[in-house]
């Protein structure tokens, strides 16, 4: 049995939930609950805060977790990164009010921010010689300046509709931060196993992102044009037709690409073209 840690509520719970559903490891979503388990796996979740996250794992109260890199970096505990998520995509941002005029980092000099993530922004105003006043608040950061909590302020970013709606406006970037799996240092062989194939159900997830799967019919003197068509194909399966001088084939592609590809294997004569969903795609 290995214990996955993840957001007990909020964005992080809701995309970790959905990766474990396509992942096939469906478990019980309960708010009621800190423990659930999967009953096609030896899984079991633990649900706490994304901040508690962290410490569980590197203290081995949960044996991987779920959680933002942004947490990590900011609580310091040892664990190790084993493997970048494609969701919870944020940033650490510095914001002012956006009646404020802002020429660089020495705007902050003896200003007061307010944050949830004191050692990150303790530790760029160091390197980068500002001397700040740091308050660390939790919650609601974005309304400490227009009620007099603070000058500004370093927060998540994701969209920055919230710093709009609030009156700020974002300034400079500290850190870039996704979803990523963390592990205990030195798991047993036993856990160490089942984790890596918690990982490779999680990139087949993630390999048919964004893909597609198309059948067409093909003549044959026209394989070789396919090539320029897609040329990110490689090894493609082509079948042979009842039907004399044709051939099936299969390859898969980027949906980001689909229309224009399509056209241009009509263009060479494919006929009978399926687009298929991909659902997972192992290496």
């Amino acid at each position: 049995m290995i214990r996955l840690a993840i957001q007990a509520k909020g964005r992080l719970n809701e995309e970790s939930m959905e990766l474990l559903q396509e992942a096939g490891l469906p478990v019980e979503a309960s708010k009621r609950k800190l423990v659930a388990r999967c009953g096609s796996f030896p899984l079991e979740i633990l649900y706490l805060r994304d901040d508690d996250i962290p410490q569980a794992v590197s203290m081995g109260v949960a044996d991987v977790g779920i959680v933002g890199l942004n947490e990590i970096v900011e609580r310091g505990f040892k664990v190790d990164k084993i493997h970048k998520l494609e969701f919870g995509n944020c940033r650490l941002s510095l914001a002012v009010p956006k009646s404020e005029e802002y020429s660089g980092l020495e705007y902050f000099q003896g200003k007061r921010i307010a944050t949830s993530y004191p050692n990150i922004l303790a530790r760029f105003f160091k390197k980068s010689g500002i001397k700040a006043e740091i308050h660390q608040i939790a919650g609601s950061v974005e309304i400490a300046p227009s009620v007099g909590l603070a000058d500004a302020i370093f927060d998540i970013v994701s969209s920055g509709g919230t710093l709009i709606s609030n009156g700020l406006k974002e300034v400079t970037t500290v850190m870039e931060s996704q979803a990523v799996v963390i592990a205990t240092p030195n798991l047993t062989e036993e856990k160490r196993e089942l984790l890596d194939q918690l990982i490779v159900r999680f990139e087949a997830v993630e390999r048919s992102k964004g893909m597609k799967y198309l059948l067409m019919n093909l003549p044959e003197n026209k394989v070789n044009d396919v090539a320029s068509i897609l040329p990110g194909m490689r090894s493609p399966t082509i079948l042979p037709l009842a039907q004399e001088g044709w051939c099936s084939v299969h390859v898969v592609v980027s949906e980001k690409d689909l229309w224009t590809r399509l056209a241009g294997l009509k263009a060479i004569g494919a006929e009978g073209i399926l687009v298929f969903s991909l659902e997972k795609m192992m290496p």
